[in-house]
């Protein structure tokens, strides 16, 4: 799949954004740090020892964040938290881009009444509250991580097919995508060969700004204790756990909030620098 000349343009550009490879790097580094951090630690993610419960964060003994209310290492419990944080924001930003940019790309190529059925069905389905939607599919069926990913990922795509179907309307009157409908290439090579492609600069915004959304989202679920269960943690419930002993272990609430605040910080700033980057009203051929 070739990428239009205006996103390999927004590409180089992205290049020499500073903010971008600052949050590129900060991002990067947090990750790796999820992934390593742990092995250095010889504190298990869930050993419990209710004798070093709410041990204040140290070097010595290697309690570097200190430990939880149940004597578990709350370094290795974050970096836990963060891997699976990022895990269910990828995979259920992918999920709702599969189906927004299908959705979205196909009733703007199609136009006329087919356009107008599922836009329609977009903005019905805008007046569900599918807050209590997921909140509902948690307590009826069982908790896993991936009923959080596709209920997560299956509320998210609205916004995706309606900013796609907008950019295909407008791609769809472009000389090149006129040009192969004359030469009789069918319409689905038209939209995956010509219109996609053509569509990657917007896609690749929108990902960092879907992203954070839905850290907010599985957060805020977590929160309630309808996300990640023990024992497994994610960046939500380990606020969550961290506001109920905040007064006696604030460390349990500041260490992965902070990590949560730079993570939505860093993929806000990347957003907003590659949509300075990768402009989507630059012009495809």
């Amino acid at each position: 799949m070739k990428l239009s000349p205006a996103t390999k343009n927004g590409i180089k550009l992205v290049t020499g954004n500073r903010t971008v490879r600052a949050c590129l790097i900060i991002l990067s580094g947090v990750l790796l740090l999820s992934l390593i951090g742990p092995f250095a630690s010889r504190h298990s993610v869930e050993a419990i020892n209710f004798d070093e419960s709410l041990i204040s964060p140290t070097f010595t003994d290697g309690r570097v964040f200190g430990t939880d209310d149940l004597g578990r290492d709350l370094f290795v419990r974050t970096m836990q938290g963060i891997r699976l944080t990022m895990a269910v924001a990828v995979v259920a930003t992918l999920v709702s881009l599969l189906i927004g940019v299908t959705y979205g790309v196909i009733a703007g190529y199609a136009g006329g009444k087919l356009d107008a059925l599922m836009m329609r069905l977009v903005d019905g389905l805008y007046a569900m509250p599918f807050i209590f939607f997921v909140i509902l599919l948690m307590v009826v069926f069982e908790r896993s991580m991936l009923l959080i990913f596709v209920a997560i990922g299956a509320i998210n795509w609205l916004d995706t097919a309606r900013i796609v179907r907008g950019q295909t309307l407008s791609l769809k009157r472009r000389a090149f995508v006129d040009a192969a409908r004359l030469t009789g290439v069918p319409s689905m090579r038209i939209i995956f060969r010509h219109i996609v492609p053509n569509l990657m600069g917007v896609v690749v915004i929108y990902i960092t700004l879907t992203i954070p959304q839905i850290i907010l989202f599985e957060s805020f679920l977590s929160f309630l204790g309808l996300g990640v269960q023990e024992p497994q943690a994610s960046l939500g419930s380990l606020v969550s756990g961290g506001v109920d002993s905040m007064e006696v272990a604030p460390w349990m609430l500041l260490i992965p909030a902070s990590f949560l605040a730079l993570i939505l910080f860093c993929f806000n700033f990347l957003g907003d620098g590659l949509r300075d980057a990768l402009d989507p009203r630059g012009d495809a051929t």
